[in-house]
């Protein structure tokens, strides 16, 4: 019986119409945010309409990549098989910058799970999980 000596792919995006813009941005190493072009709100996840001002008039836009640590957990069992020789791992939710509230979900990445603390200034990178997948992850703010 021979097995099969290839890797479980990860689980992948299914971009829609009101994703796309946020992962074609993330495949060219950048952080692009749903903005509401009427009352100035970041938006995320994306929505038809927007949360403060019920406009339709939303567009992705460009982000610095700035952070700050919000909260984390650390994953102790796959959820996924593409995950078993990754754990353990830490989930994290990061505020952007760029407004109160505005949180991402992501991972954070060079930095030891005992160094992990709230606020802590972080900045984007970006990781190639395989060809097709670029994710946004996390790092310490350098400086």
């Amino acid at each position: 019986m021979t097995q099969n000596s290839q890797a479980p792919a990860p689980p992948m995006p299914v971009p829609n119409p009101l994703t796309q813009f946020y992962w074609d941005a993330v495949k060219l190493r950048e952080l692009w945010i749903q903005r509401c072009q009427s009352c100035g709100h970041y938006i995320h996840f994306p929505k038809p309409i927007c949360r403060f001002c019920q406009s339709q008039d939303l567009a992705g836009e460009r982000v610095s990549g700035s952070a700050t640590l919000y909260s984390w957990t650390i994953a102790m069992q796959p959820f996924h098989p593409f995950y078993v020789d990754k754990i353990p791992y830490n989930i994290a939710t990061v505020e952007l910058v760029e407004q109160r509230g505005l949180m991402l979900l992501t991972r954070i990445v060079d930095c030891p799970e005992d160094r992990l603390e709230a606020d802590m200034p972080l900045e984007v990178e970006f990781e190639d999980v395989t060809p097709e997948l670029v994710l946004p992850v996390f790092r310490p703010a350098s400086g």
